[in-house]
């Protein structure tokens, strides 16, 4: 009997189901920034002492859970405000195709990007914030198209790494006071999510009708059964056909 993982996408075969998909993504990435602007809120009131009580203390294993924590927090508002738009958009277009696999897959980046500060940062630091698991976000929608196989999704990586490529340069040394190892580890969990959480499912061909079955009246190659189908009901359920 064949086993569906627990973070198997839905089919999404209609653009209803679709749109229902990223209306979920929408509300938990709002519920997401709700709680991060709260916390940053009381962390505020109390003079960012949330931070370095539930922050990354490297090699303390008393502190050891503060991973879980860490995302949640940040040391300004000028840190929650520079986390805040990449986070609600690589996280939406990360969650959108399926809200249980973008939790696994937040699980996965949260725990590379807690570690590599945990195991790797200087033990004189603490470490806070949610731009590791922003890193974590962008290396897989990077690469989840090319993983499950699907064109949009493809699409959409090939734009966000033309576009906000300059991140990767943030992922290495050299920025005063920023955890290029967080944004290291989560960039390479991120990946790793793209590769472990990937649409396992076969594509289906289309069935052979009249416009497949037959060769072209001048001669020629006779079209392949279900060539280009893929491609023909991700456009038609864009609208685009």
């Amino acid at each position: 009997m064949a086993e569906r993982p627990l973070w198997a996408p839905k089919e999404l075969d209609t653009p209803e189901l679709m749109l229902a998909e990223a209306r979920k993504a929408f509300f938990v990435m709002f519920g997401f920034m709700v709680v991060i602007w709260a916390l940053q809120i009381l962390n505020w009131i109390d003079h960012q002492d949330l931070s370095l009580q539930y922050g990354i203390r490297p090699w303390d294993v008393g502190r050891l859970p503060d991973v879980f924590a860490a995302p949640f927090l940040h040391f300004s508002w000028a840190h929650i405000e520079s986390n805040s738009g990449p986070l609600f958009v690589f996280g939406f277009l990360a969650a959108y195709r399926g809200v249980v696999r973008f939790l696994w897959l937040t699980l996965l980046v949260t725990l590379t990007s807690g570690m590599a500060v945990w195991f790797f940062q200087g033990t004189d630091t603490v470490g806070v914030g949610a731009s590791g698991v922003i890193f974590g976000y962008f290396g897989y929608v990077v690469l989840r198209g090319v993983f499950d196989r699907h064109l949009i999704d493809t699409l959409i990586g090939l734009v966000m790494a033309a576009s906000f490529a300059y991140l990767v340069t943030i992922a290495v040394p050299g920025t005063p006071g920023v955890s290029w190892l967080a944004h290291l580890g989560g960039l390479v969990g991120g990946m790793a999510g793209a590769w472990l959480l990937r649409d396992r499912r076969p594509r289906a061909l289309a069935a052979p009708g009249p416009a497949t079955a037959a060769a072209p009246a001048g001669g020629g190659v006779p079209a392949v059964p279900g060539e280009r189908s893929d491609l023909h009901k991700e456009l038609g359920d864009l609208g685009l056909l």
